[in-house]
């Protein structure tokens, strides 16, 4: 198995960035629910087992990608063997201090095999190089994948957005420490 490499993203890797995967499946989401008093408002997330996975596109316009990526702090790709395998994107100044990842791509046949996670850490040694602390994931409240892997990294929910994506869904967040 070749060693997978991470790097700068450039101008010729886009057709293959773009290439890859973007969707998933799941079989769980996270259910929101709202209490709301004259004093208090209450929300909360439980995890729910749907009855059949579903596959979910991705939130973000894939023919938008290439324009969004030339507005963000940094790209990062990961290729194994001069193949790109999957890719981040950082966005900086949306709190003091932070990075907010805006993409997190691994190609779906190449997911599960800690490439996810050397990007992750690549990015988080850049923005320790920076001077940040904080870096933010975002996801829709039904990647399942996506919340379990941010767990597994020792992300902690950090809050959500309602009507955050463009078809008007939640967006939940997810932060560490650097």
């Amino acid at each position: 198995m070749a060693e997978i490499t991470i790097r700068p993203a450039i101008s010729i890797d886009i057709p293959g960035m773009i290439s890859l995967d973007h969707d998933y499946a799941t079989d769980y989401v996270w259910q929101m629910t709202l209490d709301q008093t004259e004093i208090q408002t209450q929300v909360s997330f439980r995890e729910v087992k749907l009855p059949r996975e579903v596959h979910v596109n991705y939130p973000r316009s894939i023919r938008r990608l290439a324009d969004n990526w030339t507005k963000r702090d940094l790209l990062l790709l990961a290729e194994e063997g001069g193949v790109i395998r999957g890719y981040i994107s950082l966005q900086l100044g949306l709190a003091p201090a932070s990075a907010w990842v805006e993409d997190l791509v691994v190609d779906r046949l190449q997911r599960r095999k800690g490439i996810g996670s050397t990007l992750v850490l690549a990015a988080q040694d850049w923005c320790g190089r920076k001077g940040l602390h904080r870096i933010t994931l975002e996801m829709q409240p039904k990647n399942h994948p996506a919340i379990r892997f941010a767990n597994h990294l020792g992300f902690e929910f950090s809050g959500y957005n309602d009507q955050f994506y463009r078809d008007q869904e939640i967006a939940i967040f997810f932060s560490s420490y650097i």
